[in-house]
């Protein structure tokens, strides 16, 4: 006589793999999805924009709220820049971009 609970037993083996699968390829994906592209890797334009920078300094670097980009570099060195996206300044609230982040931008806008 065959036991009844065999096949129950089965499904259950096979419910609890496919758990395990997807839980380890999900956390794998949301772990990618949150670290996003190297910095590195990301245009200077498209990190000015996602970090938020055309909201204040505008989509030209024409200003607004915040001032001018245009002619940055002449008036401050990489240094000095990196250190505002950094720790904020003014009206500026800090931490809006990581050091690494705050080089990229510096880097391109001496260049502006």
């Amino acid at each position: 006589m065959r036991n009844p609970l065999l096949p129950f037993a089965a499904i259950a083996i096979v419910a609890i793999i496919a758990m395990v699968s997807l839980s380890y390829f999900g956390v794998n994906q949301a772990q990618q999805a949150a670290e996003g592209p190297a910095v590195t890797e990301m245009n200077p334009e498209d990190l000015y924009a996602a970090k938020g920078c055309t909201g204040c300094h505008g989509g030209n670097l024409e200003g607004g709220v915040g001032p001018a980009l245009t002619g940055v570099g002449e008036r401050l060195s990489a240094e000095e820049i990196t250190n505002i996206i950094v720790n904020g300044k003014g009206s500026m609230p800090a931490g809006l971009a990581t050091a690494e982040e705050a080089d990229v931008l510096a880097t391109w806008l001496l260049e502006q």
